[in-house]
């Protein structure tokens, strides 16, 4: 289950939320809008990772989805380099960390957890556990 885990981890909770800011050469229609050229646009991939066209129930976490094609680490030419190293601290470490605290959970109810809203890379500000 860890690979499908650490991958619906990933578009549930996208550690750099944006790209990098563009500038549009010419008119682009997405959907019923159309951006001008000359516009800045940035791509907040939280929003491209729940997307109903892209996974059934997005705003549900299940670790049994996968979430194949999610976003997280960008797209294309801009898919980010570290992507592989990343799954694989991942699922080497989660799977230690849970065989070492069995018993781990949230020491405080999931919506008490404060998110760093501002920053160039979303987190936590602390993550209270017990075990």
């Amino acid at each position: 289950m860890i690979e499908p885990a650490v991958e619906e981890l990933m578009r549930w909770l996208s550690i750099v939320p944006s790209g990098m800011e563009r500038i549009t050469t010419r008119d682009v229609t997405i959907g019923e809008y159309t951006i001008p050229s000359g516009e800045h646009v940035v791509v907040y991939l939280p929003a491209a990772n729940r997307d109903p066209n892209f996974v059934t129930d997005p705003d549900r976490f299940d670790v049994r989805r996968g979430a194949p094609g999610h976003v997280a680490f960008g797209h294309g030419v801009h898919h980010c380099l570290g992507a592989p190293l990343a799954r694989a601290e991942m699922r080497i470490a989660f799977p230690a960390l849970l065989r070492r605290f069995p018993d781990l959970a949230l020491g405080v109810p999931f919506e008490d957890i404060a998110y760093r809203r501002h920053q160039a890379v979303y987190g936590v500000h602390a993550l209270p556990v017990t075990w």
